[in-house]
């Protein structure tokens, strides 16, 4: 991979922490809300976190409350708030209806005049048994995406990822050796494996990849005494975190400089080698 040169200016991006109910309208309006007050910090571009407006229990609740995305209040909304705030918006992830009666863990990506001009389904599904009764079968509910997708920025490449796909570090190699400067995470990062791993990852795919990580949260307790980790990040390609949003909702804005991203990546070339194994 050829280490290119940067000429974009700095800019401010915020990662906005939210605790969210299963009340999608009111979801909706704090989201909105932090992302207005993001917006007047200078923020040019904002990220919400995975299942922004519906942090629903049960597998039959979650699919009654999924829309399709022609008519998801949610993203009207978010597309409206972008064009009339004049920034990117990172629309977290949402429950978006599909045919076959499951639903897409769905990202969306907005520009400043207001169209969406990418779209993410989750690929990585959260099956897990974490023991003491805490247990998630996210393949019952969603489909997998299959493709990887990546959005073109003023200030460089932005490659998409949502949540659990954080423990696959093929995929973030794969996104930086296709050109992305910046990586998302959005999450609802359990308290269990957020508390042992959510730092670790997140730098660990900063450091492998020369990219910026932006890393929106879920936090606190949520329907069903689900309980997220918190802790929305900003980590430089270096791997040092810039900001750490702790366990409020809010939000955290850093300036970013593109130009680190090729001065790290010239320091340790890791991403000019082909696997051989």
């Amino acid at each position: 991979m050829t280490v290119k040169p940067f000429a974009a200016k700095p800019f401010i991006v915020a990662c906005v922490q939210v605790n969210a109910s299963n009340d999608m309208g009111a979801n909706i309006k704090i989201a909105s809300q932090f992302v207005r007050d993001a917006a007047a910090k200078g923020a040019e571009l904002v990220l919400l976190p995975e299942n922004v407006v519906m942090m629903e229990h049960g597998r039959d609740n979650v699919i009654a409350k999924a829309l399709p995305a022609e008519n998801h209040p949610a993203l009207n909304a978010f597309v409206a708030l972008a064009k009339e705030l004049k920034i990117w918006l990172h629309c977290g992830s949402l429950a978006i209806k599909q045919d076959n009666g499951k639903l897409a863990n769905r990202t969306f990506v907005v520009n400043p005049v207001g169209q969406v001009i990418a779209t993410y389904d989750k690929i990585h599904m959260f099956d897990v048994n974490l023991g003491g009764g805490e247990q998630y079968n996210e393949s019952a509910t969603y489909n997998c995406g299959t493709k990887t997708a990546m959005v073109d920025l003023p200030w460089g490449k932005l490659g998409l990822t949502i949540c659990y796909d954080v423990r696959f570090a093929h995929l973030y190699r794969q996104l930086a050796q296709a050109g992305a400067d910046f990586l998302t995470v959005p999450a609802a990062f359990t308290q269990t494996t957020g508390e042992a791993h959510w730092h670790i990852l997140l730098r660990a795919r900063a450091i492998e990849t020369g990219c910026f990580v932006f890393a929106p949260a879920q936090t606190g307790i949520h329907a069903g005494n689900r309980q997220t980790f918190g802790h929305a990040l900003i980590i430089d390609p270096w791997g040092k975190i810039l900001a750490d949003a702790g366990t409020a909702p809010g939000f955290i804005t850093v300036v970013i400089d593109p130009a680190m991203v090729a001065a790290t990546r010239a320091k340790v070339p890791s991403l000019s080698l082909n696997a051989r194994f």
